[in-house]
């Protein structure tokens, strides 16, 4: 077995071992451009912009601090509901966006498979196998 020989994002050399024929690693092989394109989109959308987990973690913080300022006496109850309420609301929504983003996913999942096997279909046809 040999070291692939691909630089990784530091600048030191890959310490994958690849077995012969093959002389690169995965991740530096560009065969996979594209699935590492995919898979790099893949966690762009659990991670990025608006990431659900982070938005949930601040709404958390946010409803325990104005409890406990309801409880305190320096926050109007009503005022509170109505805070609560809206919370509530962004909640949902982000709810909703996770399951659209989770939807669209297996979409193209479901997509990718559809093409992998009308390849493979289409390849048995053309062998006679």
């Amino acid at each position: 077995m040999n070291l692939c020989p691909g630089i990784k994002r530091d600048g030191s050399r890959c310490r994958v071992t690849v077995e012969p024929p093959k002389t690169l690693c995965w991740w530096h092989d560009p065969a996979n451009a594209d699935e590492r394109k995919r898979a790099a989109a893949r966690g762009g959308r659990r991670g990025g912009r608006g990431r659900p987990q982070a938005e949930l973690a601040d709404l958390k913080r946010r409803l325990t601090g104005l409890a406990d300022d309801v409880l305190a006496g320096s926050v109007d109850r009503g005022d509170a509901a109505v805070c609560g309420q809206l919370f509530n609301a962004v909640i949902r929504a982000i709810s909703t966006e996770m399951k659209v983003r989770e939807t669209e996913e297996l979409a193209r999942e479901v997509e990718e498979l559809r093409e992998i096997i009308e390849t493979n279909s289409e390849r048995r046809g053309y062998f006679g196998t």
